[in-house]
């Protein structure tokens, strides 16, 4: 019973004494918060994550495609910053000045009728030796122009093979370092435009030898009918009559 005493005596006193402790020393314990982690949610988050970065990428190099063939087509209407044309038409020009200074028979079709009726023509069967005499002068002198004019258009055309040359290399080249679709074909058109002036002037060559040539022969031919024509004339003519003839008057 004592015992029992004492020990209520003991509670008493510790609850005092907490009694007695002031207030700001009183501490309340604080709960805890745990934090919840669902493994389903988080995956899903991740995913849909990358869904998105790989949107944006994908957009992104779409971006990249669309300014470099923005860039392509720039360079594909870009010109091409070379240009022979005014340099192949003065050559064309050249040689066109060549062959309209053909001497005597040009060449034009009206000309060329009228010119080689009267001289090549009726002229080698005219019975009057002066007319004879003056055609066939006539028909030298062609010849001989022909073969000058003939000269004149192949030096013109030797004199361009050096600036043709040095052409095609800067078409070339340019052709080669083009940047795009439209120069590579403007190149390639200005080749084809050499290409053409190079015809045009073997053309020219070709048709003053064939012209010197032509007259030529219609010389010769000309000549063997005004031959037989005058052996035909003196033929006709009467025998030889002996005559008196005085070689020296005396005083």
């Amino acid at each position: 019973m004592t015992a029992h005493k004492t020990r209520r005596a003991s509670l008493v006193a510790a609850a005092a004494l907490l009694l007695a402790v002031p207030t700001p020393l009183l501490t309340v314990p604080a709960f805890a918060q745990w934090i919840v982690y669902d493994p389903t949610n988080f995956s899903q988050n991740v995913l849909t994550a990358a869904r998105e970065l790989q949107q944006i990428n994908n957009q992104i190099q779409m971006l990249t495609n669309q300014a470099q063939s923005l860039a392509n087509q720039g360079k594909n209407l870009a010109n091409l910053p070379l240009s022979t044309l005014t340099q192949l038409q003065a050559q064309v020009a050249r040689t066109q000045s060549l062959l309209s200074q053909a001497q005597n028979i040009a060449f034009n079709v009206e000309r060329i009728q009228t010119t080689y009726s009267s001289t090549y023509g009726t002229a080698a069967a005219t019975p009057s030796n002066a007319t004879m005499f003056a055609a066939a002068q006539s028909r030298w002198q062609n010849s001989v122009g022909a073969f000058e004019d003939s000269l004149k258009v192949q030096a013109g055309v030797v004199g361009n093979i050096s600036t043709n040359s040095s052409a095609m290399s800067s078409l070339v080249t340019a052709s080669q370092s083009a940047s795009g679709a439209l120069q590579a074909a403007q190149a390639g058109n200005q080749l084809l435009a050499l290409h053409s002036q190079q015809l045009s002037d073997l053309v020219a060559v070709l048709a003053a030898k064939g012209r010197a040539d032509a007259l030529e022969q219609a010389r010769v031919t000309a000549t063997e009918s005004q031959g037989q024509q005058q052996y035909k004339i003196f033929s006709t003519r009467s025998g030889y009559q002996p005559g008196n003839v005085t070689m020296f008057s005396g005083n």
